[in-house]
């Protein structure tokens, strides 16, 4: 029997997944329905599942893509000895006080025989590589997929590329020496008190964390030692390798001289 409109088999509607925009003033127009969200692998694997959802039955095959991503970045990275991890605002720009200040610290600890980690987009990541960068050192960018776009910066020597925050942030963690957290958002908080999580709970070596920026920091400081150490939430040592400094030489002095101390060794 010929196919004809009458008897040819309707396709099922994705209801979940709108038309495709055909011209650029369309997806923009999209992106403006409160509703619009891109999805990323991270909202889809740690979404609940709903009764109908296709990807309750896919989750299990997610872990070969994560597997995939351990892999990727574990080889990669396999180098990477010294490294030092320095966080910040992606919002910071090129000329403002903190962005210069990261710049000068990684130019520094990258003369030092440092590698320089970020997470390779703009901001205090972009001024971070690009003093190792302008160093001839390496300069290595972690960078992660986001619902909006987040362009890698030109100065890294090693870019590797994210689906999953949660493998990216491992990377961080097992190739640094330390970390410098310079003035941010909650993306910034994140790094830093898992960080310091791992530290107080004996999963990591205690290594150095430096707070960058005295006024930005003072009211979180003075919360953690009035409050939070007051209350018995932690111990006075939890707080032993935090350094805070406005100095980027000071910053490079303190990771030196404990660094080593910190992994049982010398620097």
């Amino acid at each position: 029997m010929a196919e004809t409109d009458a008897n040819r088999p309707k396709k099922k509607k994705d209801k979940a997944k709108p038309a495709e925009p055909k011209t650029v003033a369309d997806a923009k127009k999209r992106e403006r329905v409160p509703a619009y969200w891109q999805l990323t692998d991270d909202e889809v694997l740690l979404r609940s599942p709903e009764p109908e959802d296709e990807y309750k039955t896919s989750d299990s095959w997610r872990v070969f893509r994560i597997m995939g991503e351990f892999v990727d970045g574990f080889d990669n990275l396999a180098t990477i000895t010294r490294g030092v991890s320095i966080f910040g605002s992606a919002r910071t720009r090129d000329g403002d006080v903190m962005y210069n200040a990261a710049r000068e610290t990684a130019r520094l600890l990258a003369e030092k025989g440092f590698e320089i980690i970020t997470g390779g987009g703009p901001g205090i990541m972009e001024a971070g590589n690009r003093g190792a960068f302008e160093a001839g050192k390496v300069s290595v960018g972690c960078n992660i997929e986001l619902p909006f776009e987040q362009m890698p910066n030109p100065y890294q020597t090693k870019s590797l590329s994210f689906k999953y925050f949660f493998v990216r942030k491992t990377m961080f963690i097992k190739y640094s020496n330390a970390y410098i957290i310079f003035p941010g958002g909650f993306g910034t908080m994140d790094e830093l008190f898992e960080a310091l999580t791992l530290i107080q709970t004996k999963k990591i070596r205690n290594f150095p964390v430096v707070l960058f920026g005295s006024q930005y920091w003072q009211g979180m400081l003075q919360w953690i030692t009035t409050t939070m150490l007051n209350e018995r939430y932690i111990n006075e040592e939890d707080l032993s390798l935090i350094h805070l400094t406005d100095l980027p030489q000071d910053a490079v002095d303190f990771i030196v001289r404990t660094a080593g101390q910190a992994a049982g060794g010398e620097v």
